[in-house]
């Protein structure tokens, strides 16, 4: 596949994810995909990450992720991201605070015949953790 259809994979990828229409991903995500850092607890592949995508949005109910940048080279994209969502439902055993909280990070995926076949993502999870109430923030 060409770069240009490896972003539009990305493109659908966010979409699905912004939309909560996860069944989408089955088209695009293969079913062995490869996470290198999916939450604890999650079970491998796709369906490890539509269930770390369920429990976020559960408690960010409104979580919306803005690509800020895709590049792309061979087999690979890498995706430059901003999100916010707003604190309205328990999150890892931590009580909701009603803020709009905002983190950026920066993912990369590579493809195989017009899925994702593996994924890295690192986020800003420390800028997160003081956002809901996990880290002192003085």
């Amino acid at each position: 596949m060409s770069i240009e259809e490896n972003k539009a994979v990305i493109h659908r990828y966010q979409e699905a994810h912004n939309t909560n229409k996860l069944d989408a991903l089955d088209e695009i995500v293969a079913a062995d995909l490869i996470t290198h850092n999916l939450l604890p607890g999650m079970p491998p592949g796709r369906e490890g990450g539509k269930q770390a995508h369920r429990m976020i949005v559960g408690a960010f109910p409104d979580l919306y992720t803005t690509i800020e940048d895709l590049i792309a080279e061979g087999d690979k994209v890498v995706m430059r991201f901003a999100a916010t969502g707003t604190f309205k439902n328990e999150f890892i055993g931590l009580p909701p605070n009603g803020k709009t909280i905002q983190f950026s990070g920066i993912v990369i995926f590579r493809l195989a015949n017009g899925k994702i076949v593996e994924h890295w993502g690192q986020g800003d999870e420390l800028g997160m953790m003081r956002q809901v109430g996990a880290i002192p923030t003085g």
